[in-house]
């Protein structure tokens, strides 16, 4: 059965490289997506300033919803410090090290500040964190008092200082005060720092055992070294000794995890970028793969028809459409995974460079997806091969060797109607936008588009019939020959025509939902923040990592500023109920207090963010309507450091689409977020540009103050980043649809060399041939063109109703004429260029080879 399905792929290699390409670029993406899933599921950031640390003994930071994956929570939680000394006393613990991280930065000489670490809102330490290093070298000695501080090598010789100079440093929001630099610490890859005294670095965090603060008497985490060989009954000791209390212990590669709580947030985005991503690549693959066979298959018909007549029993028929398309998938699937390793490097890189991903995040590179994919790829080319032989290996030999040379004259009745029914489900799919005014709503948009085309793909054949037949009646009798010869062959060859019209119409309907939604969304989302956003300036300090204490009331003292409020951003988890069954959300929560009334304007329909005082909740009215969270409801949330908290709801407002679900009180929020500091201030003035430029000296005058504008940039330059990594993605499947549907188009035309050998047997010229096939090219073009329209027409306009309040989406102008442009011109090429080159083979070698 193998040396006869090669012999016969060796005849059609034309149409057989459609199908490897098809089956290359979708193990691609397959295997693209696949890496990414397991990168984020395994892979693990380097220890960075824990490199020293044997054992690591740290809080825990996901939330661990019951049947789904875990949500990472990005805010640092603590550890009781009393934890240290009893750790310190384990056998074979060497060093215990209570290890803390405040916002710290250096100033140089004009009072700019001088980047020390990667992240400044955890920049500042204690002295004894430096016995956590791995290889650190250190040039003086340890600080001691309340003004000395070691400095990170780097950061010293970027500020031109050396030991025992002087440097003003601003550290936790306090005023900059001067210190003596007592040491420089070179750790290499440590991310740098700030080093103070230990009693020095807890008092200025307020952490210390008689502190007052909500974090008083805790710290981040805790650090252990253990005595050679010593280490796995260490971790052992620990893991007893903190049983029960929700604390997590790592080794090893594990130990990055606690660096930085927030790359379990970018884990978690790894894994929904490639849920999100799998579903719509395999609906594409699988679509893209089955088209490519279909057209081998039925360039084959008479070969297999003859088969059947020479005594092939049906089961042999499709085990041998299997086993060369598997052959052809076979070649195809090593460079495919291959690219798909490289396209996910690539990706990973985009991601970095739009800070979704943090830069030290490696992928996790295994077997295990070219693994799935060469399983999933080797099934789907299983299947549809055999599908798409099924036809000709049940009809008697005689019919189907009749039928070889044609079309069946009546479409599939079963496949009509579901295809219909699919377009119908895909039409009612698309009202969610109508009922839900959220991402994920938006969301259902662009599956709604790629069902609807499904269908016009397995209702197409009857439409296309029906189409032709209704045209053809009606043409004039003096029509010129190539138009009469192409229209025939549409009423004539349906299911082939429909097989090339079907994939070019899913191209036009995944581009139009697919752009068209993510830049409807951003629109709504930037009206609802430009709507609701009073302020017109915005005054942060993100070389600090917060702003310093004092700058809400100076800023209030600037003549012309109307109102300034502080507002931050954490992340929550809310738990709530669903048709009676528990689920859950994370989402990104605004920090406001009560005086933020006067610099934003949610939309307030009931209730008033004046009573956003201790443990209180503002919500969505979309939240408010799905969750039953209605004025002076509870509400069920874990905030950003894991800590559960019952909130009263004191607020609905519209805007949630700009403002999120959910917004915090400062109260509710106090002690919860990693640094404690105002993230920003939103200011109001008067409009005058007096208040602006005294607003713009203001920040001049005070160390690392930064102000800008809340307008929106008109160019998109700050769109979420999530915007750019979905239109790569658009691009990246866009490609792989055109040059699946150009080999597509190739090979269904090369395999029409008999029938233009015997056109010009009977007298039709080759200028006639070429008319005819571009006649049927523009055909092609404007059936996908006119039907992908029509598909895309109603998801798209229910969305523009549900998120803009008019029956059209936001998009740029010019993406429609370049969707139309784009097919007419691969419709006209992948025609045009095969028929001229079978019009150059003598018309009797055709019909003999073909």
């Amino acid at each position: 059965m193998l040396h006869l399905a090669l012999r016969m792929a060796a005849h059609r290699i034309t149409a057989l490289l459609a199908v490897a390409c098809a089956v290359l670029g979708g193990a691609a993406l397959i295997t693209t997506t696949g890496v990414l899933a397991e990168s984020g599921l395994r892979s693990q950031l380097p220890p960075g300033r824990l490199g020293g640390a044997d054992v690591v003994v740290a809080a825990e930071q996901e939330f661990h919803p019951s049947g789904d994956l875990p949500i990472a929570l990005p805010e640092r939680a603590t550890v009781p410090a009393r934890l240290v000394d009893r750790l310190a006393a384990l056998p074979g613990v060497t060093a215990a090290v209570g290890d803390i991280g405040f916002p710290a930065a250096l100033l140089d000489g004009r009072g700019r500040p001088v980047p020390v670490a990667q992240d400044p809102a955890t920049a500042g330490h204690g002295w004894s964190s430096t016995r956590l290093l791995s290889g650190a070298r250190v040039e003086g000695r340890a600080p001691s008092g309340a003004k000395g501080v070691a400095v990170d090598a780097a950061a010293a010789d970027a500020a031109g200082l050396t030991v025992g100079d002087r440097v003003r440093v601003v550290a936790n929001g306090r005023p900059a005060a001067a210190y003596r630099v007592s040491a420089l610490v070179d750790a290499p890859g440590a991310d740098g720092g700030v080093w103070f005294a230990d009693g020095t670095a807890a008092a200025l965090a307020g952490r210390g055992a008689g502190g007052e603060g909500p974090r008083a008497g805790t710290v981040d985490l805790v650090g252990l070294r253990a005595a050679d060989g010593a280490e796995e009954r260490v971790a052992d000791a620990v893991r007893a000794e903190v049983a029960g209390t929700g604390l997590r212990v790592t080794t090893g590669a594990d130990r990055g995890e606690a660096v930085a709580p927030g790359v379990g947030s970018a884990r978690s985005l790894l894994i929904l970028l490639a849920g999100s991503l799998g579903g719509i690549v395999l609906l594409i693959t699988g679509f893209v793969v089955a088209g490519a066979l279909g057209v081998t298959i039925a360039g084959q018909r008479r070969d297999l028809a003859l088969m059947r007549a020479v005594g092939a029993t049906p089961r042999q028929i499709r085990r041998l459409a299997a086993a060369q398309s598997t052959v052809v998938a076979a070649l195809a699937l090593v460079p495919g995974v291959a690219v798909g390793y490289l396209l996910a490097g690539r990706f990973r890189e985009l991601l970095a460079d739009r800070d979704v991903l943090p830069s030290e995040l490696p992928l996790t590179v295994s077997p295990l997806p070219a693994l799935a994919t060469l399983l999933l790829v080797a099934a789907a080319v299983q299947l549809s091969a055999r599908c798409a032989a099924w036809r000709t290996s049940r009809m008697p030999a005689t019919e189907a060797v009749a039928e070889s040379r044609s079309e069946p004259r009546t479409p599939s009745r079963a496949r009509t109607t579901a295809g219909l029914l699919l377009i119908l489900g895909a039409c009612a799919l698309s009202v969610v936008p109508l009922l839900s005014r959220t991402v994920l709503g938006a969301s259902v948009t662009s599956v709604a588009g790629i069902v609807a085309a499904i269908g016009l793909a397995m209702s197409g054949p009857a439409l296309v019939r029906s189409a032709g037949e209704a045209v053809v009646r009606r043409l004039r009798p003096g029509v010129a020959a190539p138009t009469w010869l192409a229209l025939s062959n549409v009423r004539a060859y349906a299911l082939r025509l429909s097989g090339v019209v079907s994939p070019l119409a899913m191209g036009v309907v995944f581009v139009l939902t697919y752009t068209l939604t993510q830049t409807t969304v951003l629109a709504a989302t930037s009206d609802d923040t430009r709507t609701g956003t009073l302020a017109q300036y915005e005054l942060t300090a993100p070389a600090l990592g917060g702003l310093p204490d004092g700058t809400l009331s100076a800023v209030r003292d600037v003549p012309g500023v109307r109102a300034a409020a502080p507002a931050g951003t954490t992340t929550v988890v809310w738990e709530y109920d669903e048709l009676g069954e528990p689920a859950v959300e994370s989402a990104s929560a605004m920090i406001l207090a009560p005086d933020a009334r006067g610099v934003v304007d949610l939309g307030v329909t009931d209730g008033g963010l004046d009573r956003l005082t201790g443990a209180t909740v503002a919500v969505s009215a979309e939240a408010a309507r799905t969750r039953d969270a209605g004025i002076g409801k509870r509400v069920r949330l874990v905030l950003g450091d894991g800590a559960r908290v019952d909130a009263r709801v004191v607020a609905v407002y519209d805007r949630g689409l700009g403002f999120g679900p959910v917004v915090l009180s400062r109260e509710l929020a106090a002690g919860h977020t990693t640094t404690g500091l105002d993230q920003r201030a939103l200011v109001r003035t008067d409009g005058t540009r007096e208040a602006g430029r005294a607003l713009a000296a203001l920040a001049a005058d005070r160390p690392g103050l930064a102000v800008a504008s809340t307008a929106p940039d008109a160019t998109g330059a700050d769109a979420p980043p999530e915007v750019w990594v979905n239109l790569a993605v658009v691009v990246v499947l866009l490609g792989y649809l055109l040059l699946s549907i150009a080999n597509k188009l190739v090979a269904a035309t090369a395999q029409r060399r008999a029938e233009i050998a015997a056109l010009r047997l009977v007298g039709t010229t080759p200028r006639q041939v070429r008319a005819m096939m571009r006649r049927e090219a523009a055909v092609i073009a404007a059936a996908a063109l006119v039907s992908g329209l029509l598909l895309s027409a109603v998801p798209l306009a229910l969305l523009g109703q549900g998120f803009l309040g008019h029956p059209w989406p936001a998009g740029p102008p010019w993406l429609l004429p370049a969707v139309a442009a784009t097919v007419a011109l691969t419709s006209y090429l992948t025609i045009e260029l095969p028929t001229r080159h079978a019009l150059r083979t003598p018309p009797a070698d055709a019909l003999r080879t073909g």
